[in-house]
């Protein structure tokens, strides 16, 4: 039986952005709104962003070139593509490598009229959705003009049917952003909301922080495709191991709580 699944797969979270940056300065101060004029999707690393870039992209270069990655899957957002581009700078990628795959469905949770607002700003100018979101739960709550952890994870159902159909065998990286991260781990481990909500408890997905999965085989006696194991989650040694600084910083007040 032909393998689905691709040999690996590596889930990124961009290095930390301006953004991140900006957001945490806003929460510190107690400001309603995160002071930032670019689009999201236009919103670059930070300089210690391309730091952690680089050192993850080293932490791969050191891999065997047969074993690094030689799909990348990469959100259209600036800071992604950024990544992206660091760690093949820094030799992560493997030498059959053509070119970056930007695939729509990895972008950023859409925030909608809650975008740059600080979980002061909600509260104060929209006091009713804070209300509601603290009902409905983050996993179901959708922003006006926004989306829900559900609504990523629609989007991202059809991202594992591509990589199954088209890159079975392969050694896959995706990058993308925190949310991102946590919904492929609910797809692809059959996690139900409480179960990816106390993961998420545990701590925010760190800024360039590797998620991997490995191929396994299914039971010889039966006919299975085999399935992704969960290898290594959260993990930071290639910054640690670099001196490059751990950041955590969430992407919106929504994502904080």
């Amino acid at each position: 039986m032909q393998q689905r699944w691709p040999k690996n797969v590596w889930i990124v979270r961009h290095g930390q952005s301006a953004g991140n940056v900006a957001r945490d300065e806003a929460h510190s101060a107690g400001l309603p709104t995160i002071n930032i004029e670019a689009r999201d999707v236009d919103v670059a690393l930070s300089p210690l962003g391309q730091q952690q870039s680089e050192a993850l992209g080293r932490w791969f270069a050191e891999m065997p070139a047969e074993t690094r990655p030689d799909v990348v899957l990469t959100s259209p957002y600036l800071r992604a593509r950024e990544t992206a581009n660091a760690i093949r700078a820094a030799g992560g990628l493997s030498f059959s490598f053509t070119d970056f795959v930007i695939d729509e469905r990895l972008r950023e949770k859409e925030f909608g009229i809650l975008d740059r607002l600080t979980q002061f700003g909600i509260e104060e100018l929209h006091p009713e959705l804070a209300k509601n979101r603290t009902l409905v739960g983050k996993f179901y709550f959708r922003p006006p003009a926004g989306e829900s952890w559900c609504d990523v994870i629609l989007r991202l159902c059809s991202v594992l049917d591509t990589i199954s159909i088209h890159y079975n065998g392969k050694r896959v990286l995706i990058v993308a952003h925190q949310v991102v991260v946590l919904c492929m781990r609910y797809l692809l481990e059959n996690m139900d909301e409480a179960a990816i909500l106390a993961v998420d408890a545990e701590g925010d997905v760190a800024n360039c922080a590797v998620t991997e999965y490995a191929f396994q085989d299914g039971p010889r006696t039966q006919a299975s495709e085999g399935a992704l194991a969960l290898t290594r989650y959260n993990f930071v040694a290639p910054l640690l191991r670099d001196g490059a600084p751990v950041t955590a910083e969430a992407d919106s007040a929504l994502a904080a709580r």
